[in-house]
């Protein structure tokens, strides 16, 4: 059971990679692209739907949104595209990086702690 698991997530991880491939080649219909893009980020960012640290829970993402998302975008690109896309996923020795988007990712968490920390100043700066 635990070989069957493995290779589940060996599966998961290359489908993701060619769904990213996907996303950026002009010849995948538009509508793939654009659900391939938000499924390819959504499983390769480390911020969840559902933070890990809930119970039970927070697991939900990574278990059932993430292959429903890849299993529809494969559904909708053409077969001999997904072959490809496949071939070169299994070729790369590295996840995607994309310095453009690391960058977007910090920028949102550094943005968001800022307003966290502005809206705690202006809550207990009242007293």
């Amino acid at each position: 059971m635990l070989s069957r698991m493995k290779a589940w997530a060996r599966t998961l991880k290359r489908n993701s990679h060619a769904i990213y491939l996907a996303a950026r080649d002009p010849r995948t219909p538009w509508y793939a692209r654009g659900l391939a893009a938000a499924v390819a980020a959504y499983a390769l960012s480390p911020i969840d739907l559902i933070p890990d640290f809930i119970p039970v829970i927070g697991y939900v993402d990574d278990l059932i949104i993430v292959p429903l998302g890849l299993w529809l975008v494969i559904s909708l690109i053409p077969e001999e595209l997904m072959e490809e896309y496949r071939t070169r996923a299994d070729k790369a020795d590295s996840q995607p990086s994309s310095i453009g988007g690391m960058m977007t990712i910090i920028l949102l968490w550094i943005a968001g702690a800022g307003i966290l920390g502005w809206i705690g100043y202006r809550f207990w700066s009242r007293s």
